[in-house]
């Protein structure tokens, strides 16, 4: 079993791009989007919800103001003796502004007394619900769905009895039993709600009033309306926000998905990266920040894939001549052939050494530089104790190094004298490699304004001018035709050049002021 398949990873990762859609689900961010967004529908349905509980309190404020008028009469009726005549005249023709429907019982539970027995006075209209119109039955349809979501308790129907005794009205039993004003509500045929109050009168008669609230569901009913009309609104530019959401936020960054996904899998060579030119926001400035970041990933990509093909080549080079040397070191008798036989090995071995140290040297340049620490370096110092120790080491015959500095101020630069030391090296090992017998290298140190300016000059052939911005990339050399010059790997140039970027500075080659020669310039800011 592969390792990575113990631990439950795949071994090769996902070939679909599309797959972290799958992953994510429908749309993960923008499943979010509409759930923040439908949350202000929600409320506002929870609103319409909450209209019931109004219409409970507006029907409990109607119930005890009918029970209190069943209390007046009541006491009024006591007043007058009763289930007297005077009493019945009284109430046959009582009206009331609502039409409201005013029975008396006489003790043994008989009907005596009903405002609705005149000729023209006011009456419910109990309609057949089949005969209505399309508008009313939808708005009872409405009116039953929301009661069934808010689980109103059902009330009882409205029944009216064919003889109408006391009996037929618990209320009203009810009332002569405690003393006390009893309500009751009920359900009429035509859906309306229907308020019942009832009353004891001294002596044992029983007032009792029936009223609808087709007032009250007429307000509910139209604030539900225009809370519907609301909630329609709202949903829809709820609607379009998220879409409009959805298509300037998750499009793109599924987008950006899918091309870094692509990235990932390597399998095409130049992956696109969308840069969004026209956004302006944040989700503009990722996308262009990840084609950048593409760009400069390709570009190192081919960096290394250069960088691996130039190693296998410059190793070829001195390898073949190795073989070469030690297959006809086998063969040779003379002693002086052996020696310059032997001479070439150990030549040889010293370029493999000098080759692969530059190679590990370069390789792990970036990661070094990210973890220096900079600190106060004096070039000047450093360039004269570097040409001291060159002086002292001994250069070529017929070499010699000089050093000189000028300028209007301290050359204290920020950086790493260790890596800094390197860039110095570098030149002037590169100048000894190619300065002619005799020759003299020469190095300045200088500040002129707020720059700190190293060059090292030499009196070889130069750089061409076509070639000079080629001599800072990896394994470039330009060789000489003289067998003593050039010996060397083609990457310390590379290295010194990396090295100056890091500190925030330039290197530059160019022509020596006087005489023929090249001189390598850097400039780093001052401290």
């Amino acid at each position: 079993m592969a390792p990575d398949r113990a631990h439950g990873l795949s071994a090769e990762p996902p070939s679909d791009p599309y797959i972290w859609r799958r992953r994510l689900g429908f749309g993960s961010l923008r499943a979010r989007i509409f759930a923040v967004n439908i949350f202000a529908v929600i409320v506002l349905g929870l609103g319409i919800a909450y209209l019931d509980t109004v219409r409970e309190r507006l029907l409990d404020g109607r119930a005890g103001e009918l029970a209190r008028q069943a209390v007046t009469v009541a006491a009024f009726a006591g007043a007058l003796g009763g289930d007297n005549a005077q009493v019945r005249g009284i109430i046959e023709h009582r009206s009331f502004a609502r039409g409201t429907h005013l029975r008396l019982f006489a003790p043994d539970g008989s009907l005596v007394a009903d405002n609705w027995r005149p000729v023209g006075s006011t009456r419910f209209v109990l309609v057949d619900p089949s005969t209505t119109s399309w508008r009313r039955r939808s708005a009872r349809m409405i009116d039953g769905i929301i009661e069934d979501l808010g689980a109103v308790k059902p009330l009882p129907p409205l029944i009216e009895p064919v003889i109408d005794r006391r009996s037929a009205w618990p209320e009203a039993e009810a009332a002569l039993a405690t003393g006390k004003a009893t309500t009751e509500l009920r359900r009429a045929p035509d859906g309306e709600v229907v308020l019942t109050a009832a009353s004891a009168v001294t002596g044992g008669a029983v007032v009792h009033l029936t009223e609808d609230a087709a007032d009250v569901t007429q307000i509910l009913r139209r604030e539900r309306q225009v809370s519907f009309q609301l909630l329609l609104g709202v949903t829809a530019l709820t609607l379009f926000l998220s879409i409009y959401l959805a298509r300037t936020i998750v499009r793109p960054l599924r987008m950006l998905a899918v091309a870094a996904h692509r990235v990932r899998l390597g399998r095409s060579r130049e992956v696109i990266v969308p840069r969004l030119p026209e956004r302006r926001d944040e989700i503009g400035a990722l996308a262009r920040a990840l084609s950048d970041m593409s760009i400069a990933l390709r570009q190192r990509i081919d960096a290394t894939e250069a960088f691996a093909a130039d190693i296998a080549h410059e190793l070829k080079n001195p390898l073949a001549s190795l073989r070469s040397a030690v297959d006809t070191l086998e063969q040779v008798q003379q002693p002086a052939l052996r020696h310059r036989l032997l001479a070439v090995i150990r030549d040889d071995v010293g370029r493999l050494d000098r080759l692969i140290t530059d190679i590990a040297d370069a390789s792990r340049l970036d990661a070094e530089l990210s973890r220096s620490r900079f600190e106060p370096v004096d070039a000047t110092g450093l360039a004269a104790g570097l040409v001291a120790a060159y002086e002292i080491a001994g250069l070529p015959p017929g070499l010699a190094i000089s050093f000189a500095t000028s300028g209007d101020g301290g050359t204290t630069v920020q950086g790493d004298p260790t890596r800094l030391a390197q860039v110095l090296r570098n030149l002037i090992d590169n100048a000894v490699s190619f300065s002619p017998n005799p020759g003299t290298v020469r190095v300045s140190a200088l500040r002129h304004d707020d720059k700190v300016t190293l060059r090292v000059e030499d009196e070889g052939p130069g750089v061409p001018a076509e070639n000079r911005g080629d001599v800072f990339k990896r394994f470039y050399s330009q060789r000489p035709e003289a067998e003593d010059f050039g010996r060397h790997s083609g990457l310390g140039l590379s290295i010194a050049g990396a090295i100056v970027e890091a500190h925030g500075g330039s290197i530059r080659v160019g022509d020596r002021p006087h005489g023929a020669g090249a001189a390598f310039t850097v400039e780093l800011p001052a401290a």
